[in-house]
């Protein structure tokens, strides 16, 4: 559905954007790398991206409106409303993230900042690389082996959380009539007559 002659609302920050673009272009990077073998890239890339990653937790609470941590914390209960609200076909429409995406939000948060976690543990105590090198000769082999089995699970996590996300971004369009692709593009969305 197209809305030609609407008002628009600014969401999206340039940084929020960037950080969610890069973020994208990044981890396909850190992922092809690494099933290629070049992990002098993989490496890099995966600084880069904790860069990013560092960069928007501080954004998410110094940033504009939407793009704060605090304008996306709902209570259980308004999320689980939410919820129900959508299967009814009358999901409350939100400016910012709506309470499901939210939760996808911070569960990606959370995946990406363990991926970078680990990697870098495994970067030290296997590889003798890397800011954590301190920990190369204080964990044992079999704690620097389950790092590395870590690091991959993590990224099978991110793997399975990336296409519900994006169904979430699908099933979202579709029910409130916007592209949400494109707001997170250009940064704007249709003014609604009332937001909660």
């Amino acid at each position: 559905m197209t809305h030609t002659n609407t008002a628009q609302v600014k969401v999206w920050d340039v940084p929020v954007r960037l950080f969610h673009w890069l973020s994208v272009a990044g981890f396909v990077l850190a992922y092809i790398s690494a099933e290629t073998h070049k992990m002098a890239l993989h490496m890099w890339v995966g600084y880069a991206l904790l860069a990013l990653l560092l960069f928007r937790v501080v954004w998410g609470f110094v940033g504009s409106r939407y793009a704060r941590f605090g304008s996306f914390v709902f209570p259980p209960q308004q999320t689980l409303a939410y919820v129900r609200s959508l299967r009814s076909g009358h999901a409350t429409h939100y400016y910012g993230h709506n309470p499901a995406g939210a939760l996808m939000v911070f569960a990606l948060l959370g995946v990406l900042a363990a991926i970078f976690v680990s990697g870098l543990v495994t970067l030290a105590v296997i590889d003798y690389e890397g800011p954590l090198l301190f920990l190369a000769n204080a964990v044992s082999d079999d704690t620097a082996y389950f790092f590395r089995h870590a690091h991959d699970v993590f990224v099978n996590v991110a793997l399975l959380l990336i296409p519900l996300h994006l169904l979430g971004v699908a099933a979202g369009s579709i029910q409130h009539g916007e592209n949400l692709a494109r707001a997170m593009v250009t940064g704007m969305k249709r003014e609604v007559p009332a937001e909660n």
